[in-house]
């Protein structure tokens, strides 16, 4: 299997999965700003404790998304370089694996 298809799928469920993230935060923030305050000091204090730990899980998700693109990146670069300084090996990898899929999916 082509090693830009793996990243690829890599890449685009960890997207989906910081998108859904990213929606959840987002959906949150509105409602908390949407309902105000109610005058209860015990429930605006939960609701401005909420509110900063709301924003932490954001913070921390734009940090996880950052270190994950550099991560891919980097993993990308030291593939190709490794392809490149070993070509026939990578092909001979590839066509190992290909046989080895193959192999498993003639036997369903």
């Amino acid at each position: 299997m082509d090693t830009t298809k793996i990243t690829t799928a890599a890449r685009n469920g960890k997207h989906d999965l910081a998108q859904g993230l990213r929606h959840m935060i987002d959906e949150t923030d509105q409602f908390l700003k949407s309902a105000g305050t109610s005058g209860d000091q015990k429930f605006d204090a939960a609701r401005e404790k909420f509110v900063e730990q709301v924003q932490q899980m954001r913070e921390q998700l734009d940090a996880v998304e950052e270190s994950a693109r550099y991560r891919a990146k980097r993993a990308a670069r030291v593939a190709n370089q490794t392809v490149h300084a070993h070509p026939y090996g990578a092909m001979g990898i590839a066509a190992a694996a290909g046989m080895l899929i193959g192999f498993l999916a003639s036997r369903r």
